[in-house]
């Protein structure tokens, strides 16, 4: 009776798991692809931030261009872009930008965006990290 049990049962003959060097092996694998995804996983998280902070300067210079226009003065603060302005005609118009973006973690200026605004209308919108420095003009 116990020969009944046993070829029913284990049809495949004595092989009853996996070896411990078969085991080793697949771990061995799995870390040698961990090895190579983790590092390009970084990169790729690297120029998403990147990519971010260069579309954030752009849609902030359209804002200040657009904000410009309009009343006839450049921006003093990055702050005046969320707000209604009116120009010396009456006309109000604004927001020109719903928020004013963050800088992707581990950026400088830590706080924001670098604004600043020099004589003839001219500013420029910055910031660095990730090896790379967006920045606007």
């Amino acid at each position: 009776m116990s020969e009944f049990w046993r070829k029913s049962r284990f049809r495949l003959g004595n092989r009853r798991g996996f070896t411990l060097v078969e085991l080793m092996i697949v771990v061995a694998i799995i870390g040698i692809l961990a090895a190579i995804a983790i590092p390009l996983y970084n990169a790729v998280q690297a120029r998403a931030r990147i990519a971010k902070a260069q579309a954030d300067v752009r849609s902030m210079a359209s804002a200040i261009t657009i904000y410009s226009a309009h009343t006839g003065i450049t921006a003093t603060a990055l702050g005046q872009l969320t707000t209604t302005a009116s120009n010396g005609q009456g006309q109000t118009a604004g927001p020109f930008i719903a928020a004013i973006p963050s800088v992707p973690t581990g950026w400088t200026p830590a706080g924001g965006y670098g604004f600043g605004t020099a004589t003839g209308g001219f500013f420029t919108i910055s910031a660095s990290g990730d090896g790379a420095t967006a920045s606007v003009p």
